[in-house]
């Protein structure tokens, strides 16, 4: 009987550990996946940063013209 309970308390752990690894290799997997996505979100956001500051200056020299002719 003492034989069967051992039997079953490292099966168990056996399980345990295999699970526990498992899930740590799938954490490790989304974690690379997040770290991809946040990548290419960055580089998004940095392109419509150069885009809306261009927009931007370009406003500002319209407005500046436009200025200049009524100001005299």
């Amino acid at each position: 009987m003492e034989a069967a309970t051992w039997t079953a308390i490292g099966l168990l752990a056996a399980t345990s550990l295999g699970s526990l690894f498992y899930l740590g290799s799938g954490i490790d997997a989304l974690s690379s996946r997040i770290d991809a996505l946040g990548a290419r979100l960055d580089s998004r956001i940095d392109a419509m940063s150069a885009d809306l500051g261009a927009r931007i200056e370009a406003q500002g020299a319209k407005m500046d013209e436009h200025l200049r002719r009524h100001a005299g």
